[in-house]
C-alpha cells in the first residue's frame, strides 16, 4: 500500500510541474542552436496563425516542409521550403544567417525564432511578420506523428500567444519531392 502511495505522489508531482510550466518558460527562445543539428528535411507537424482569416487557407495545405542545408560557413544555411496543395507543388528558397537563435529573410519582412520544443526530433518556428502584423507558429519534425504529449505542449503554446488552436498535417498526406527532381515535374 505504501508503494501505491509513493507511486501516486511521484505521478502527481510529474503532472504538477508540467502544469506548472509558465508561458515563459514555453514560449523561451533556444539558447544554443547549432546549424548543423538543423540541416534536413523537416515535415510541418502542426502551426497556427495569429491572423484569423488566414487559418482556413492554412488549414488547406495538404502538407509541407522546410530543409535547411549549409554550404558555407556556420552562420549562413539555405532554408527551402515547399507546401502541397490541392495535390500542387509550391516552392521557396531563401539565404538565411543565423543570429543567435533567430534569422530575418523576405528582404526583413520575416524574422523567425527557434522555440524550445521538448521533443528531441522537433524544432519550433515563430514568425514574425512584418514587425507583428502577425504571427505563424509552426512545429516541425522529423517524424510525421508526434505522441499526445508533444502535441499537448505545443497546443499549450500556441494558448499562451493566443492564436487560434493549431491546425494538425494529416500525417498520410504526402510530401512535396524535392524540387527539380523528375517527380516535381510531374506536379
Amino acid at each position: 500500500m505504501f508503494a501505491v502511495h509513493v507511486l501516486l505522489l511521484f505521478s502527481l508531482a510529474h503532472l504538477s510541474h508540467s502544469a506548472l510550466q509558465t508561458c515563459g518558460d514555453l514560449l523561451r527562445p533556444l539558447n544554443q542552436l547549432h546549424p548543423r543539428s538543423l540541416e534536413g528535411d523537416w515535415a510541418l507537424v502542426a502551426g497556427s496563425v495569429s491572423q484569423l482569416s488566414l487559418m482556413e487557407p492554412f488549414s488547406q495545405r495538404e502538407s509541407a516542409t522546410a530543409s535547411f542545408s549549409n554550404n558555407t560557413d556556420s552562420s549562413t544555411i539555405t532554408l527551402k521550403r515547399s507546401m502541397r496543395s490541392k495535390n500542387n507543388c509550391y516552392y521557396q528558397s531563401y539565404n538565411i544567417s543565423l543570429e543567435g537563435s533567430s534569422f530575418t529573410f523576405d528582404n526583413g519582412r520575416v524574422n523567425a525564432t527557434f522555440v524550445h520544443a521538448s521533443c528531441p526530433d522537433c524544432i519550433l518556428i515563430s514568425f514574425n511578420v512584418e514587425s507583428g502584423k502577425r504571427i505563424h507558429f509552426y512545429l516541425f519534425s522529423r517524424r510525421r506523428q508526434l505522441e499526445e504529449k508533444e502535441m499537448e505542449e505545443f497546443r499549450r503554446q500556441v494558448g499562451c500567444l493566443k492564436m487560434p488552436p493549431p491546425v494538425v498535417m494529416d500525417p498520410a498526406n504526402e510530401l512535396c519531392p524535392e524540387e527539380g527532381t523528375s517527380e516535381a515535374a510531374v506536379e
